[in-house]
């Protein structure tokens, strides 16, 4: 079995070893593997694997019972019923076992994506199923759908985590919805009257998808997000079309400011840039929040150029901590600290708030008070200037007192893997990839260095990449990106 960038034969490890991260244990149960591309030439096994997991994981015991994976294996169960696959009646009956396991253990204390995915199943299996067991499944699932999609679900169409990758599972969450609702709910009043919300969502949802997307497909890296866990933009766009969910594309150039989110799209000649002004999530749920306040990201002539460093693991350990810091995003870290207090994986204390946020044309600027706690109460402001052939990126510490002055500050520019960067005056430095010469930078107040860093590609999966660093001089940076038309 291949998860997360990680192969474990299942006759070795079994369904439930604890030495074997939670995600990935997640991930064996979930048997997303039933409706994936080709998964009709894998028939034979994947029904051999689903016999064998129903003899070898008990109702109630162990991973394969916790609410998440069970709403995930529940969709996917039925999905593969739907497209022609014969259920046998032990699975049948298991099914409907999970569905009522289910029923009694909802994540209610975790709320968020957890909660719809909840919500999702029993809609599914309420769906699928038939009698009055059935019915109080479906009641359930659309009660707490119509009660979580306007909490979850922000004016501009972003899901309220603020993770592009958690969003993009959160419109095929919603596609999904439509789809089973269209098919199977024939005149159920509640699932009529859901249909209308669900599908003016999505349109919002996909709109917001595309704008969070670089031109290459790649999914810009704000909070907890990595390729290959959510479809890509392609494959959600077609599924979309089917559903008969089209939104017209975006003005290529210009400033889209998604205002509700606290995000920016500045698109400008060959650059797009996407701007962090986001506060880190919902107050009572900052679990897949970063410390990236004011980050940004940039691709150049359809080429990621600067990137966050992205999510390969989850858990407790120190890269997941390190993932999650101020430092392996393109912002300005205050005196080796945090701007928002991320701690024990999923945790987070102390937050920066987005202050005086502005978007003029291709100009864009917000400050932060992530900071406070330090002495004499430092505010980052930073300001982005996209020219018709450059970006201007200036920091600022606004600092109270003499000892505020003497705090250590850096703003790092993380290169995509496969730039290189060279030195090619004092002040100047010039970023290359196979193909040539890609930009020039220069650093016109602050002092730099280079440093090296590795980058998550997907989960699991790391390559070596080198940032610039720049110290602030004075508590006061600009660098300057150029390029060619």
């Amino acid at each position: 079995m291949l998860f997360l960038g990680e192969s474990r034969d299942l006759a070795e490890v079994g369904w439930d070893d604890p030495a074997i991260p939670l995600l990935w244990r997640y991930n064996q149960h979930y048997f997303d593997d039933l409706n994936a591309a080709g998964a009709a030439h894998r028939r034979y096994w994947q029904r051999s694997l689903a016999a064998r997991w129903l003899a070898e994981n008990p109702p109630g015991q162990g991973t394969a019972w916790a609410p998440y994976p069970l709403s995930l294996r529940i969709v996917n169960w039925v999905k593969w019923s739907l497209s022609g696959e014969e259920l046998e009646s032990a699975w049948l009956d298991s099914l409907a076992a999970q569905s009522r396991w289910l029923m009694r253990r909802l994540e209610w204390h975790l709320l968020g994506n957890h909660l719809f995915i909840n919500a999702k199943a029993l809609v599914y299996a309420g769906l699928f199923f038939e009698g009055n067991e059935a019915e109080q499944w479906l009641a359930q699932g659309l009660q707490i759908l119509v009660r979580e999609m306007p909490e979850q679900l922000l004016a501009d169409g972003g899901q309220f985590e603020r993770s592009p990758m958690y969003h993009a599972l959160a419109l095929e969450d919603l596609l999904d919805l439509i789809n089973v609702l269209e098919h199977l709910a024939g005149a159920n009043p509640s699932a009529c009257a859901l249909l209308p919300e669900l599908r003016a969502r999505s349109m919002l949802a996909l709109s917001w998808l595309r704008s969070m997307t670089h031109p290459d497909g790649t999914l810009v890296r704000f909070n907890d997000t990595a390729e290959g866990i959510a479809p890509p933009l392609f494959e959600i766009e077609r599924y979309a079309a089917v559903l008969g969910i089209a939104v017209k594309a975006a003005p290529r150039a210009g400033a889209l400011h998604l205002q509700p989110s606290g995000y920016a799209r500045i698109e400008r000649g060959a650059a797009v840039a996407f701007l962090d002004m986001a506060p880190i999530g919902p107050d009572y749920l900052p679990g897949h929040a970063h410390a990236d306040t004011l980050s940004f990201e940039l691709s150049l002539q359809g080429q990621l150029l600067l990137v966050n460093r992205g999510t390969s693991v989850y858990g407790n350990g120190p890269r997941r901590q390190v993932e999650r810091g101020t430092a392996a995003h393109n912002t300005v870290e205050v005196d080796n600290q945090d701007s928002s207090e991320v701690w024990s994986g999923f945790r987070v204390g102390r937050r920066a708030r987005p202050l005086d946020v502005q978007v003029n044309g291709f100009v864009a600027e917000a400050s932060h008070d992530g900071y406070d706690h330090l002495p004499g109460r430092p505010r980052h402001h930073r300001r982005w200037t996209l020219e018709d052939c450059g970006l201007l990126v200036e920091d600022q510490l606004d600092c109270q007192g003499r000892q505020a002055a003497k705090l250590a500050a850096v703003a790092r520019f993380h290169l995509h893997p496969g730039m290189s960067l060279v030195q090619s005056g004092s002040r100047s430095w010039l970023v290359s990839t196979k193909n040539g010469l890609l930009a020039s930078v220069e650093v016109v107040i602050g002092t730099a260095s280079q440093e090296s860093w590795e980058q998550a590609l997907h989960f699991g999966e790391l390559a070596p990449a080198v940032t610039l660093v720049v110290t602030l001089d004075r508590c006061r940076a600009a660098v300057h990106w150029r390029w060619k038309a």
